[in-house]
């Protein structure tokens, strides 16, 4: 993939943080950055895999990378995100990439269940975007880019909950790209389609997945380019538009 210009005033190396850096799609896009010699500071809480990763992506060409193992459903963003900022001088693009998704039936059956995954997927991630959103606006110039996901397009039987914490994101990150209309910073939604990750390792068998090293190129490419809210792979785009405008008589019978 040929190097895409920064936005960024700053002269020297992009400065990246992922948070959920161990998430399949956030992993793949580390490597496209590392690619490019980006510097790069990695958030999670599995010190381990992210001392792995950090490794991995040094030896890729990353002109510095750093870890930082934290909690972030228990952390507050408003007092930890400037400091994580800090570490790097400023921040060019910050990606938001955790979320949960346990069994429909488990979240549906036991509420216990259903809150820590909007809890995750919802509370935690639109905090951060928010804190995000200062942040940038404040510098003057970066971009926020989020993992959303198609599921949010339409309630179904299957993921219904999960979906809700998706669409609740997709709004609110829609939300700030419109508060920074005529501004330099920037915000995006991502919506990958069913993606080859750990999320989806009991998929059925044949289910057709996108890779997380082609879903992370989209990702890359939407910190640069393009509106708010974006499909990927593309094609998605016109899928879930078919199947929001599938009349209820007919979406409620087919188990999607």
């Amino acid at each position: 993939m040929a190097q895409l210009e920064s936005k960024s005033p700053a002269a020297g190396p992009l400065r990246v943080l992922i948070l959920g850096a161990n998430s399949g799609i956030a992993e793949a896009t580390a490597r496209l950055y590392a690619a490019e010699g980006a510097a790069l500071l990695l958030a999670g809480r599995h010190a381990g895999r992210l001392a792995a990763l950090a490794d991995e992506l040094r030896k890729l060409g990353a002109s510095r990378c750093e870890t930082a193992v934290l909690d972030l459903v228990a952390a507050d963003p408003g007092s930890e995100l400037p400091l994580l900022a800090a570490r790097l001088g400023g921040v060019d693009h910050l990606h938001i990439a955790y979320a949960i998704m346990p069994e429909q039936s488990a979240a549906a059956a036991d509420l216990a269940v259903a809150t820590r995954m909007m809890t995750t997927n919802y509370t935690s991630t639109a905090l951060w975007s928010l804190a995000a959103a200062n942040l940038l606006e404040a510098q003057g110039h970066g971009a926020l880019v989020v993992l959303g996901s198609v599921a949010g397009d339409r309630g179904r039987r299957r993921n219904f909950i999960y979906a809700s914490t998706k669409a609740g994101i997709e709004t609110l990150v829609e939300g700030i790209a419109h508060r920074f209309a005529g501004k330099a910073p920037r915000a995006v939604v991502v919506k990958p389609g069913p993606t080859a990750t750990a999320m989806t390792a009991n998929s059925p068998p044949g289910r057709r997945l996108a890779s997380a090293d082609n879903v992370a190129r989209l990702v890359r490419r939407a910190a640069e380019h393009g509106g708010p809210v974006q499909y990927a792979p593309r094609r998605w785009r016109l899928i879930m538009r078919l199947v929001r405008e599938m009349p209820w008589w007919l979406f409620r019978r087919i188990d999607l």
